[in-house]
């Protein structure tokens, strides 16, 4: 029987590197590939979309090699999905970020900067981007999530954030507003944290991930 494969879209615009080795850590058992061909990616069984940097760079990779294809197919063909911080963001309507960018649509919401000039409880300052540890509330039960309770630490490194729409939040993080940590929707999930940095809780997500079937 042939293992698992996962394919990490590579579209130049992602922490490859650091996402493959956790993946590979937590599922020794499946094939992790990353690649940016289209059919090796459809022919996956579980398709990850990373991303850093601007959003306005990330978009024009995603086009321009045709990525934005290539998750629509991923999603429509029902497959687990999972995306990672700009990769999260990229997944909806629009962005703030670059003077407004037009994202793929696969939700409808807006991504937006974090308010400059806010303080905590304790009057320090808030810095943007939001970077390092923060706790997330869960919203609903879900394959990915067993595991992982609120209150767990995940590592964020971020200046745009998306609104927490409560029909597809999966749980949230409060800086300064409160935002959507995690996001959900039949097969597709996705994180604003970076779960690969983000151990243990992270880890626990990438391993739910690998032996999710797409379904809730």
């Amino acid at each position: 029987m042939s293992r698992k494969l996962l394919t990490v879209i590579d579209y130049g615009m992602g922490n490859l590197h650091s996402v493959a080795k956790a993946l590979e850590h937590v599922a020794p058992d499946t094939r992790i590939e990353v690649t940016g061909d289209q059919h090796r990616i459809a022919e996956a069984d579980h398709i990850l979309l990373p991303g850093v940097g601007a959003i306005r760079d990330c978009m024009a990779e995603i086009r321009r090699q045709g990525v934005d294809t290539v998750v629509a197919d991923a999603i429509a063909s029902g497959k687990p999905f999972l995306g990672i911080c700009v990769g999260m963001q990229a997944l909806m309507a629009h962005s703030h970020e670059n003077n407004g960018i037009d994202c793929l649509g696969h939700f409808d919401g807006e991504v937006r900067r974090f308010r400059e000039g806010a303080v905590d409880d304790k009057g320090l300052p808030m810095k943007v981007p939001h970077m390092g540890w923060n706790t997330v509330d869960l919203k609903i039960d879900h394959p990915l999530l067993h595991g992982i309770e609120s209150g767990d630490r995940f590592y964020f490194v971020h200046s745009y954030c998306v609104d927490a729409h409560p029909e597809y939040t999966a749980a949230s993080c409060t800086y300064d507003a409160t935002f959507a940590a995690m996001i959900y929707r039949d097969n597709i999930f996705a994180s604003q944290f970076h779960p690969e940095k983000s151990f243990p809780a992270g880890l626990t997500l990438l391993k739910n991930f690998v032996n999710w079937d797409g379904q809730r």
